[in-house]
């Protein structure tokens, strides 16, 4: 069975993936390092509604852009 990979942007509120990779530039992935999503981290959706998308993280709570989150390709679980 292929794994489910689609950009964190995607991910519906409740679900929990791992981080596979990013896309863009440094800044971004740089960012994101920053944050402590790297790949192979579990990240999990708080909210995916309107706005930005909550996510939790090694314990703590994020608020990501739209534009950020569909950089982060996430393995669902």
């Amino acid at each position: 069975m292929q794994p489910r990979v689609t950009p964190l942007s995607m991910m519906p509120t409740g679900s929990t993936g791992r981080v596979i990779a990013f896309r863009g530039g440094y800044g971004s992935m740089r960012r994101m390092m920053e944050m402590g999503i790297t790949p192979g981290t579990i990240i999990r959706v708080i909210n995916n509604s309107v706005g930005p998308i909550l996510v939790e993280v090694r314990g703590a709570v994020y608020a990501l852009g739209r534009g950020m989150a569909s950089k982060v390709l996430v393995e669902l679980l």
